[in-house]
């Protein structure tokens, strides 16, 4: 049973308008089957994967401007997978990961939403193995690093999971963990550098921050 409040909003990338069904605010929490409690996803931060955040959106401003075929693209800790679902229009090769018990279902209805195909998506937990994941050539997250912990366990599943050529993205809206993340990243065999950002969300809300870029 559904017991909690969603909303529709228009979200544009790129001038193109994409339907984004997610939580009416941070507030909301359902858990009766105890699943994300299981998976150590407490009441306090249930909400977070459905919130479209600005970290996101500006995540899928900027990959939706590489050159990105042939290559196959993961988004980690995907949340509302607002950067998943702009790539999969583009016809990228795209999959999709998270282990909020809820994103899939949320992914599936915004797809279904937009008239798009099925995309792919996978268990995405950064603290154990994901043999389905496999490699890929191109990584991208956003706002993934709000916990210390993010830092080694974060770094080491992109490094488990990349091809021995690949880029990362990750966009982070100034959380204190990031250069140490970005130690551990250049520590595995990455070359680092980064864009800042400082702009409107669309509730009127600054975003500052970094677009951090890592290649192997």
């Amino acid at each position: 049973m559904q017991n909690y409040k969603i909303r529709h909003d228009i979200v544009t990338v790129n001038y193109i308008d994409y339907e984004i069904r997610s939580l009416k605010d941070k507030q909301q929490y359902s858990d009766n089957n105890k699943k994300a409690e299981s998976l150590g996803i407490s009441s306090a931060t249930w909400s977070l994967f459905g919130v479209l955040w600005p970290s996101s959106h500006i995540l899928a401003s900027t990959v939706c401007l590489f050159e990105l075929k042939g290559k196959r693209v993961l988004e980690i800790g995907c949340g509302l997978a607002l950067s998943s679902i702009v790539l999969h229009k583009m016809g990228v090769d795209i999959t999709a990961s998270d282990y909020h018990p809820l994103a899939r279902e949320f992914l599936d209805r915004n797809i279904s939403n937009n008239n798009l195909s099925p995309i792919k998506f996978q268990d995405g937990n950064w603290e154990a193995e994901n043999p389905l994941l496999g490699k890929f050539d191109l990584i991208i997250g956003s706002d993934v690093l709000y916990e210390p912990a993010h830092v080694e366990n974060v770094s080491k599943f992109i490094a488990k999971h990349s091809s021995l050529s690949a880029d990362v993205i990750i966009v982070d809206p100034n959380r204190g963990n990031r250069s140490k993340f970005t130690k551990a990243m250049k520590k595995l065999g990455y070359s680092h550098n980064f864009d800042s950002f400082d702009t409107l969300a669309d509730n009127g809300s600054r975003c500052v921050g970094r677009v951090l870029y890592f290649q192997r």
